[in-house]
């Protein structure tokens, strides 16, 4: 019963901070502080469908893992599209170790992916939790306030650890970066045409 209430207790408020996000920051703007230099933008791997992954699961071996599906290959191509559709046409971008992260973003179009086990799953192994977000805090605090766009291909887990928001298969969240590390939230994407 504890689980479910914080389970809805974390969703309730991740939808309300949602929804003040969105009223401050549309998909325009959001693309056009991209283009500014200086972000991040964290997007949830495309739908693959269950949840978690099999006990047999390998790093490496994508037939030990959940996968993108027909449908979550078109939505990892359209993100792409999307993205250059609106100009942006250049991003260095990571992904998570998961062959559904890889995959899409590879699919996404904008060339080599490096990978970058910071942002791998914890769902399921709450060990990784912490090793895994004081590596991508730090990773952030690397990057340049002013440098190209960088893509994160991540999961639902660890977006919802470093921006505070759980978004759906697909979807992504703009961080801005600052000095010294730190970073502001500034909105949700659903990459729609």
């Amino acid at each position: 019963m504890m689980r479910l209430l914080k389970i809805f207790k974390i969703s309730f408020f991740g939808l309300m901070a949602l929804a003040v996000m969105n009223a401050h920051a549309d998909q325009g703007d959001l693309v056009k502080l991209m283009k500014s230099g200086g972000h991040i933008l964290m997007i949830r791997h495309a739908y693959a469908p269950g949840s978690g992954d099999p006990a047999n699961f390998k790093i490496g071996d994508c037939a030990t893992q959940r996968n993108l599906n027909n449908r979550g290959r078109a939505k990892a191509r359209a993100i792409g599209e999307w993205l250059r559709s609106k100009g942006i046409n250049d991003a260095k971008v990571y992904s998570s170790q998961w062959c559904r992260c890889q995959e899409t973003a590879t699919l996404l179009g904008f060339g080599p992916v490096a990978e970058l086990p910071a942002l791998n799953s914890f769902y399921g192994m709450p060990e990784n939790r912490e090793p895994n977000i004081k590596t991508l805090r730090s990773f952030i605090s690397n990057l340049p306030a002013d440098g190209e766009l960088i893509i994160f291909v991540t999961h639902f887990v660890t977006i919802l650890e470093i921006a505070g928001e759980g978004v759906s298969p697909g979807e992504g969240v703009v961080l801005k970066l600052k000095e010294r590390g730190a970073y502001d939230v500034l909105g949700w994407l659903s990459f729609e045409f």
